[in-house]
Formats: C-alpha cells, structure tokens, sequence
C-alpha cells in the first residue's frame, strides 16, 4: 500500500553589554573560531526512536527522563506497532555533539505523546531547528509535529528512521504524504547508527543556517543605490 498524499494534521542572546571596552582576549584561546554551541530538538511521534538517535550520536552520557509505561498510561497512550515498548519520555532527553572544532550541538529530545506536548513551547525556545523522526508504519504520528515547527518557523528536516521489518519509501513520496513546504529535506537514517545520526544532524545545521540566512536578507530588505 503506498504512502498517498497524507490526511489532515493534527495539532499543531546572548544579550551584550552596553558600552565599555571590548573584553581581553583569552591567553587560551589557539586562534580558532570561538566556540559556537546549538540547540536542536528530535520530535517525532511516540516510540519512533528519537531517545535512540540522541543516545546514539551524544558524545556524553546522555540524560534521560523515561518511565516504565504504566497500565494507565496504555489506556491514553497509541502503542499500535511499538507493542514492545516498555518505556516512555515523560520530559525530554539530553544530549551534545560536537561536529567539528569550534561547534557543538546540544539535543533535546521531546516526548512523542499528546499528554506532554505542552512542554514542547519551553523545549523549543532558542532552538535554531528541528528533526522530525519519522517512520513510515506509522507515518500519520508525524503531523503534530511538522505543523509545530512549520507554525513556528522553525527550520527542521524529516528523518525517515529505517526500520527492519518497515517498507521502504523515496524521500519524494515521505514528503508528498507529509504535504511538506517546498525544500523541507527529507533523510533515511538508522536512529542506532552515530555515523547515520550525525549525517542528519549536520544536514540539519546546513540547511537551518540556509533559512536564516535567506530570513535575514529579506528583513533587510533591497539597498538603496547611490544618489
């Protein structure tokens, strides 16, 4: 059964001193950029591997806030097709990665089901993009948080997380079902894999800084010419 055009979606500084003299440089500091550190979150919905991802790729012990599902919890909670799944995030996990020397990525990742999704609001603030983990199973788990971040203006991309047992899909066809705006990158990955989780997050910083980018020439605005 092929994926069809997706139904209807669900919900959806660093302040400076003023005046004085510029700080002194640091006597450590080898010459390099100075340090730069991001915050991006992993969204998606319950049981598609974002607590995977984030332990996969973070270069410390990664924190975690999960919780044995209770029978109370399986009442709210959609577990069809991750009936094994014993655990759930109950606030957020935790993360970094450093990409290359001078850059760092904090992760967050934020809790899947309906009942916490009041805490994305905090999560998100400062972030500078998202990924969207997504598994085509159960792709429809996906919206809430493609209109989150296409409410919100946040730049994100889709990580399709390749599972064994899951049919496989171009990224053309994830993103018609998704109903993604036009340039929204859609990735396959392996959540287990760092290397594949990596790739994601760079390409992620990549096409976040694109957007930016583009944002902050259009607030500008066209320059006037000489008189």
């Amino acid at each position: 059964m092929g994926l069809g055009p997706g139904p209807g979606r669900g919900p959806g500084r660093h302040d400076e001193g003023c005046g004085g003299r510029a700080p002194e440089p640091d006597p450590q500091d080898d010459g390099e950029f100075a340090a730069l550190a991001l915050k991006i979150l992993v969204a998606g919905g319950f049981g598609v591997g974002k607590t995977t991802l984030v332990g996969a790729v973070s270069e410390i012990r990664p924190l975690r806030t999960e919780e044995q599902l209770s029978e109370a919890g399986e009442r709210v909670d959609d577990t069809g097709g991750v009936e094994r799944k014993t655990t759930t995030t109950v606030a957020m996990d935790f993360g970094r990665i450093t990409i290359r020397s001078g850059l760092s990525l904090y992760l967050f990742g934020t809790p899947g089901q309906d009942r916490f999704w009041f805490l994305w609001d905090d999560l998100s603030q400062g972030a500078l993009g998202a990924v969207v983990l997504a598994d085509t199973r159960r792709l429809e788990d996906s919206f809430p948080a493609v209109d989150y971040f296409e409410h919100r203006r946040i730049p994100f991309v889709v990580a399709v997380n390749c599972f064994t047992d899951a049919r496989r899909y171009g990224a053309h066809d994830v993103s018609r079902a998704l109903d993604l705006e036009q340039g929204t990158p859609v990735l396959l990955c392996d959540a287990r894999d760092k290397d594949s989780g990596k790739e994601v997050l760079i390409r992620l910083v990549e096409y976040a800084g694109r957007v930016h980018t583009a944002r902050l020439l259009d607030s500008v605005g066209p320059q006037a010419g000489p008189a």
